[in-house]
């Protein structure tokens, strides 16, 4: 029986062999690795990935797709919501120290995914994941672009980023009105060591009026902690590299 895709999930299956050869390749699995799909849909990435790494764990919303799913033999099954999902207690379930985490994720709900993947990071060798490009484009931004802010810097403090593969709508099934990309996410080995909520909302705080000088929003915030340090606020929010968002929140 076919499967409608359901709006409410933002599903859109990827169709074109090609695309799915070329993610693959770029995710490169081997037998044995413990590897973790996020929405395996109609399994059109799970099973080129399964025949290559043996055995698959996936995480499913839909339960129709996942009980087809559990047909396979080679699959363990999550039925869950993404973000309700412990990665660090699968890693513990698995017995091994790392993850690898791939998934054609739901547009709307990209964003949060990456902040909830952000909490499991030490658990996660290495994540490929297929999102809007635009997304991709704003993660793996530079400063003093457009697209550089908050995500960027929260997650470039954290992973070193590249996009590896375009893929158009019309690979997909029903077609997204948007163009997409895979992107490859690798867990820095020494990232600076501070509180990510502290790091959080300093970011917020400084991209929250991003056409203002800093004197504005984070100024303010930094006068009322107290802080006693340099930084020069005399900048727009997009100015600012990583490594100096990062240095202020350690210093604060």
């Amino acid at each position: 029986m076919k499967h409608i895709p359901r709006k409410r999930f933002g599903q859109h299956f990827l169709s074109d062999r090609l695309i799915i050869e070329g993610i693959v390749d770029a995710i490169a699995p081997a037998p044995g690795q413990p590897m973790v799909e996020i929405g395996p849909g109609l399994a059109a990435l799970t099973q080129p990935l399964v025949e290559r790494v043996g055995q698959l764990t996936v995480i499913e919303l839909d339960r129709d797709l996942a009980r087809r799913l559990r047909e396979h033999p080679q699959l363990k099954v999550i039925e869950s919501d993404v973000l309700k999902v412990d990665f660090t207690a699968v890693a513990q379930d698995l017995q091994v120290p790392k993850l690898r985490v791939v998934g054609n994720l739901p547009y709307n709900i990209s964003t949060p995914i990456l902040f909830h993947l952000l909490e499991h990071v030490d658990v996660v060798q290495d994540q490929h994941f297929m999102l809007q490009k635009e997304v991709i484009d704003r993660m793996v931004a530079s400063p003093s672009t457009s697209d550089y802010g908050r995500l960027s810097v929260m997650l470039q403090w954290r992973y070193a980023m590249e996009n590896v593969l375009f893929v158009p709508p019309e690979s997909f099934d029903p077609p997204p009105r948007v163009d997409s990309a895979v992107v490859r996410m690798v867990p820095r080995e020494t990232p600076a060591a501070l509180p990510p909520k502290l790091l959080e909302e300093l970011v917020q705080v400084a991209f929250s009026q991003r056409r203002k000088l800093l004197r504005h929003t984070l100024g303010r915030w930094l006068e009322a902690r107290a802080f006693a340090g340099q930084f020069d606020t005399q900048r727009r929010a997009e100015e600012v590299p990583v490594a100096e968002y990062v240095a202020l929140a350690q210093a604060l």
